[in-house]
């Protein structure tokens, strides 16, 4: 794997000759210039497809949901209304933005851009294929878990900023189930970055294989279950169903964004949408092999350059979206907890599991020197 989109460009000789005469014409070296033209052009593309992702997860939600409870959904705004969010965008751009009386304008006005900006920050170490990343940090996950942390901030400030009790009450409440369900969360990344043996998306991803047999889900029975336990809490780290506290419609009118319209309440549910799709892209990269093909690593390695990343982009997109279809079935069929029930679950149930799967993790390894269960069984 490259460990940047610069990186794996550079490899070519068509991109190494291109490079050569470019800085024979300008004059002076162009590489500096051009890496950043890539990486900003990357990052737009990026940043353009997980908005639109965002944005047409509020019309799968709709439809999935639609589909479950036997009802049809959107479907008068462009065939089988796939323009719904469109026209959802421009009736939030065209809406009054409102500011309450009392509210204190500088944290309210900040608190939505928080939250997006938590969530689109990802993109810097998002594993999408081995060619198209933006950077391979060797503290990636660690960035991940640190940057999405603004998404907290910003509910918790939207309550607070508000000057209402509703808000006021998803906010804290927001800030405690964030706060609680990092720590299952990190102890299960922990987990499989004891058994790549560092925090980078390239590792975890490189010691991993396309085949099911080869991916940390299967790798034993503690990662097995670590897995669950961070797609569980990863459901209430995004505000989720069954976990869905912080906005509550039946008990707070909307919660932490209840006095905020237009684009601004927009922004939140755009973070909102994406942060699970990160979530769904993350969990595949840590227990589902990430973007490798199906495909044994031998017969991958022999495929046309860009007919690999075609596929990898393929596989990655797949993955995380089936995961992401997971979260909106779960919501649609699980009611809603009590919110005293919701930090049990966390400081009770989810966080000790996940402190016996870390300490069986590092007992495996020792003991059958970082064997999956598959080749124990097979290879004996």
């Amino acid at each position: 794997m490259n460990s940047t989109v610069v990186s794996y460009l550079a490899q070519f000789e068509s991109f190494k000759t291109f490079m050569e005469s470019l800085n024979t014409m300008a004059g002076f070296n162009t590489f500096p210039l051009i890496s950043l033209l890539i990486f900003v052009a990357t990052a737009a593309v990026l940043t353009l497809i997980l908005a639109t992702i965002g944005g047409y997860g509020t019309y799968a939600e709709r439809k999935i949901s639609a589909d479950l409870q036997a009802r049809v959904g959107p479907n008068r705004v462009g065939p089988y209304g796939l323009l719904q969010p469109l026209a959802d965008a421009v009736k939030l751009l065209t809406k009054e933005d409102i500011f309450p009386a009392n509210a204190d304008k500088f944290l309210f006005y900040l608190a939505p851009f928080l939250a997006v900006l938590g969530v689109f920050a990802t993109v810097a170490v998002l594993p999408v294929s081995s060619g198209l990343a933006l950077s391979n940090l060797n503290v990636g996950v660690f960035y991940v878990i640190a940057i999405s942390s603004l998404v907290g901030v910003g509910v918790f400030l939207g309550g607070y900023a508000s000057n209402s009790k509703w808000s006021m009450l998803g906010g804290m409440r927001g800030a405690s189930q964030i706060i609680s369900y990092e720590i299952p969360i990190t102890i299960s990344i922990l987990a499989i970055t004891l058994l790549s043996g560092g925090m980078s998306f390239e590792k975890i991803i490189s010691n991993q294989g396309g085949l099911p047999n080869e991916w940390f889900l299967f790798h034993n029975p503690f990662t097995f279950l670590g897995f669950f336990i961070f797609f569980v809490a990863g459901l209430a780290e995004t505000n989720r169903a069954p976990f869905d506290l912080p906005e509550a419609e039946s008990e707070l009118v909307s919660g932490y964004h209840t006095e905020y319209t237009g684009m601004r309440f927009a922004l939140f549910a755009l973070a909102e949408y994406v942060e699970v799709f990160v979530l769904c892209a993350v969990a595949s990269a840590l227990f589902l092999g990430g973007y490798h093909l199906p495909v044994p690593k031998e017969v991958a390695s022999k495929l046309p350059p860009l007919a690999l990343q075609a596929g990898e982009v393929s596989v990655f997109f797949i993955k995380a979206l089936v995961l992401y279809y997971v979260v909106i079935w779960v919501r649609w069929t699980l009611p809603r907890i009590r919110v005293d029930r919701l930090m049990s679950i966390c400081w009770k149930y989810l966080t000790p599991i996940a402190i016996f799967n870390l300490v069986g993790v590092s007992i495996w390894m020792v003991v059958f020197d970082g064997k999956s269960l598959i080749e124990i069984i097979f290879h004996h």
